[in-house]
């Protein structure tokens, strides 16, 4: 039976209540103070691009590092943007897991010194749920689109698509009290990394994923064709007490993983797209070109800029490079989109929300909205800023917590795997 929500009711119902959100799963340290879970008076978030850059990837020593050196004046940013002060606020809320956990350690330390001298509640916050409420906090910032689509309808199907994660949710609300079942993830590799890793072997630069998307738009999408995994097999995760082996095969091994209704998952894998273009490059004999630029961008990037213009970028690759980049996008992309509203069919879900860092890829964004729109799927995203990891949406997913008085005791730590239920 479908069911329809406001996702403005909590404004109605509740005074304001301005929640400080910190947020410092990665490599990105945030801050952001937002009123009752849907009015963004600051948002800061301070990059380690720079840091990062020289190895192609995130390095967790230095991001915990990098955490230490920023949390204080990102905070104080923050505090001061939204005209507040640590006394004024009436909740500190932290990302809890997943993550790195070192880098989750420093904004949690934090947040619990913070919570315990100014005698605030502390609300945890998984990371994952913070993606999702990101697209509720989008559409609560227009006043217009409030107006016209203050309704959501349930269940929502959300994809949660980034550097570290790819899963697929079926959300559901209740009073206030959101839940979540995973109905697919990845087996190996998420999607983001996926695209930071092709990006890194091609040498295109760092952050990989946003240097793809400006670039693909340069090269012909059918150049080369990729095959995507057919996962027919149950996933390890998925195994229960009791189950046999023969051969060294679990029975039923070759069965697609079903829920408990009996319904298929739908997974995703993306290390075999990675091993192919690693193949690609090697029979095309395209590893001399690649240094060539891993030199040039070595020389470029210490001057002093975090990344290079996309025609400095473009004018580094050949036109096989360009198309090899395009073709992969457009692979990975189709995989993303046909596998989600495969999902959304056999669950019957009437709202789609797409969110996380590769949220913010032109190509995924005009690819769910052109196919979601033919099966008539209304389907959301937050905005490029709201996509990547921010405390606005640590903040906003805290607010429903803050309205049960769902709060933590000092005693809590980072889960570097935790689950969203």
């Amino acid at each position: 039976m479908t069911k329809s929500f406001s996702v403005f009711a909590d404004a109605i119902i509740m005074p304001d209540a301005y929640i400080l959100g910190i947020e410092s799963s990665c490599d990105e340290t945030g801050a952001a103070v937002v009123g009752s879970g849907q009015r963004i008076l600051s948002n800061v978030v301070a990059s380690q691009i720079s840091t990062h850059q020289p190895y192609g990837g995130v390095v967790p020593e230095l991001a915990s590092r990098e955490h230490l050196r920023a949390i204080v004046p990102v905070v104080r940013t923050a505090l001061s943007e939204a005209g507040q002060t640590y006394q004024s606020v009436d909740a500190i809320a932290v990302t809890q897991g997943p993550g790195l956990a070192g880098a989750l350690l420093v904004g949690i330390s934090f947040a619990k010194a913070l919570a315990f001298a100014l005698e605030k509640p502390l609300i945890a916050v998984n990371h994952l749920e913070g993606h999702i409420h990101a697209v509720l906090l989008e559409q609560r910032q227009n006043e217009q689109r409030q107006s016209e689509n203050g309704d959501l309808h349930f269940p929502v199907l959300a994809l949660v698509v980034s550097g570290g994660h790819t899963h697929l949710y079926l959300a559901e609300v209740q009073e206030n009290l959101w839940t979540y079942r995973n109905i697919g993830h990845t087996r190996d590799d998420a999607a983001g990394e996926a695209f930071d890793k092709v990006a890194k072997l091609l040498a295109l630069g760092y952050p990989g994923g946003p240097i793809i998307d400006r670039l693909a738009p340069h090269g012909d999408p059918h150049a080369v064709k990729f095959q995507m995994a057919q996962i027919k097999h149950r996933d390890r995760r998925d195994y229960k007490q009791g189950d046999r082996f023969q051969g060294g095969l679990l029975q039923g091994d070759h069965e697609q993983a079903r829920a408990e209704d009996g319904r298929p998952h739908f997974d995703f894998s993306y290390s075999g797209i990675k091993t192919a273009v690693l193949r690609y490059v090697e029979t095309e004999k395209l590893k001399p070109a690649i240094e060539t630029r891993r030199q040039a961008l070595a020389r470029q990037i210490p001057t002093g800029k975090d990344k290079l213009a996309l025609e400095e970028i473009r004018g580094l690759c050949d036109r096989q490079t360009l198309n090899l980049v395009a073709s992969f996008q457009r692979t990975m992309v189709n995989d993303l989109v046909m596998k989600t509203l495969a999902a959304a069919r056999e669950y019957d879900v009437q709202t789609l929300f797409v969110s996380g860092g590769v949220a913010a890829n032109r190509e995924l964004r005009a690819a769910f909205e052109r196919e979601a729109g033919i099966e008539g799927l209304p389907v959301f995203f937050p905005s490029r800023a709201l996509s990547t990891d921010n405390a606005a949406m640590i903040a906003a997913a805290a607010f429903p917590k803050f309205v049960r008085r769902e709060f933590v005791a000092m005693d809590f730590s980072a889960e570097a795997g935790m689950r969203l239920r």
